[in-house]
């Protein structure tokens, strides 16, 4: 895999740029209706291209984006997660996101990439917080926000739906200090 393609490595998973090629494996994941229910409709697979292209913009114009999730014991893409720059009431958050192919559930891989991607947004981004719009009834996601360390901020409208705000701050510099250590490893 070229250099320039990894953007984390975690205990289970590698996190790289997306490829047109990937564009099957992302289907499988956008274009499951049980694994989008909470969002406004299921992807198509053209649908699935057009989202590739916008993360390769995004790399271009913010320096991030959704990844490829990668399976290091097969190689296998199983969906994508990472920083994404939403508009809420017209400031710009930083939220992490994540998607999965259904028969990936359960295994703690979304905890495991979206807690990569906080770490990454701290240290590298330098990031004060990172943010994660969950549908309300949406509970595996609320599970993976509550075991990052992320709590409910707020109730927003977002493309034309609610969703809770969950947020986590960046550590203090005494926490750090103290030890305590943000890391996809923990």
């Amino acid at each position: 895999m070229p250099l320039a393609d990894l953007m984390l490595e975690t205990e289970r998973l590698i996190l790289r740029r997306l490829r047109p090629e990937d564009a099957d494996a992302i289907f499988a994941v956008l274009g499951d209706p049980i694994a989008m229910q909470y969002y406004p409709r299921t992807f198509d697979r053209k649908d699935a291209e057009e989202w590739i292209e916008r993360n390769l913009r995004r790399y271009t114009e913010y320096g991030h984006g959704l990844y490829a999730v990668v399976l290091k014991t097969s190689g296998d893409v199983v969906g994508d997660c990472g920083l994404v720059t939403q508009q809420i009431d017209g400031r710009p958050e930083l939220e992490v996101g994540y998607h999965l192919r259904r028969d990936q559930w359960g295994h703690g891989y979304a905890t495991e990439a979206a807690r990569g991607c906080m770490d990454y947004a701290f240290r590298e981004l330098a990031a004060a917080k990172v943010i994660s719009l969950i549908r309300q009834e949406n509970l595996p996601s609320r599970r993976v926000a509550e075991r990052n360390g992320m709590r409910v901020e707020r109730q927003v409208m977002h493309f034309g739906l609610m969703h809770l705000m969950y947020a986590a701050c960046r550590p203090s510099d005494e926490e750090r200090g103290s030890g305590r250590k943000l890391t996809a490893d923990s």
